[in-house]
């Protein structure tokens, strides 16, 4: 967290978000890694992983993610859980898309 603070006051420009996004990003986080114990698995293995290898995915993903947004603030009003798991869909949807392989690269240069 230091080096994130001390990386962070280098360069003022990437503090500036105006809608709370870094702290929104860090609460996204923070969901995505609690569902990891909530999953059904068996050993390492997740349903997200048939998806794959039958390649429906992507295809999953984006329904699942349609699926919370439209039900966000019909099942219990405004219910953040829906938001959470809409976008944390989305970001499924942007790996086995293939866009995290890239972003692996250039960060590895």
């Amino acid at each position: 967290m230091w080096l994130q603070v001390q990386i962070l006051s280098l360069r003022p420009e990437i503090n500036i978000m105006k809608y709370n996004e870094r702290q929104i990003i860090q609460h996204l986080e923070d969901y995505i890694d609690s569902t990891y114990s909530q999953h059904y698995t068996k050993g390492d293995f997740q349903i997200q992983d048939l998806f794959e290898h039958i390649d429906i995915a992507e295809e999953f993903c984006r329904g699942a993610a349609i699926k919370y947004l439209i039900r966000f603030g019909k099942k219990e009003g405004k219910n953040e859980k829906d938001l959470l798991k809409c976008l944390h869909y989305v970001i499924l949807m942007y790996h086995y898309c293939g866009f995290d392989q890239k972003l692996i690269k250039e960060t590895n240069g």
